[in-house]
């Protein structure tokens, strides 16, 4: 628990304009719950399968929000001090503010390396249809991303069965 915490504590030194910042967390009963800043859009999620109608979003603000994922992922591949696994990207952690800029939340499942260090999967975590493309880390987010892509442009259920939204995205 220790080496997790202090992996939160270093996350919370991420600063991207592209990334939600990290308040805080709370350990209690041996949860460990994480505090985000809030984001009065919502998720990406709510957008693509249906909450909030999709077309109501131009196609600059689409590419704007895309935008805004790829430059989190870049930064937190290739720029930090560290590499930074998020090991999770999905469309519900990708968070909306005011202004529609896309900030990649949700690092309870990330992992920091060192630039350089081949890392090793001992254990496949996040969401499972986004895992088989991104077993190693530098692969790791860019299918997801990829997939945040097809599905943003594509309109819900002209590709992917609805049953796929409700049963394996959240």
């Amino acid at each position: 628990m220790k080496e997790f915490i202090a992996e939160i504590v270093s996350i919370g030194r991420l600063q991207n304009p592209n990334l939600a910042h990290l308040l805080g967390y709370c350990r209690r009963h041996g949860e460990l719950l994480l505090v985000y800043e809030y984001m009065p859009k919502g998720s990406l999620d709510k957008y693509l399968y249906g909450e909030v109608d999709n077309n109501t979003l131009s196609w600059d603000q689409r590419f704007w929000i895309i935008r805004g994922i790829a430059s989190a992922l870049i930064y937190l591949h290739e720029e930090w001090e560290k590499v930074v696994v998020h090991r999770d990207i999905k469309a519900s952690n990708v968070l909306l503010d005011d202004e529609l800029n896309a900030r990649l939340g949700d690092f309870g499942l990330a992992r920091l390396y060192d630039h350089g260090v081949e890392q090793e999967t001992t254990r496949v975590v996040g969401t499972i249809e986004l895992i088989a493309s991104r077993l190693t880390a530098h692969g790791e987010g860019y299918s997801s991303y990829r997939c945040i892509c097809l599905w943003y442009i594509c309109p819900r259920g002209h590709l992917w069965p609805k049953t796929y939204h409700a049963k394996h995205t959240r």
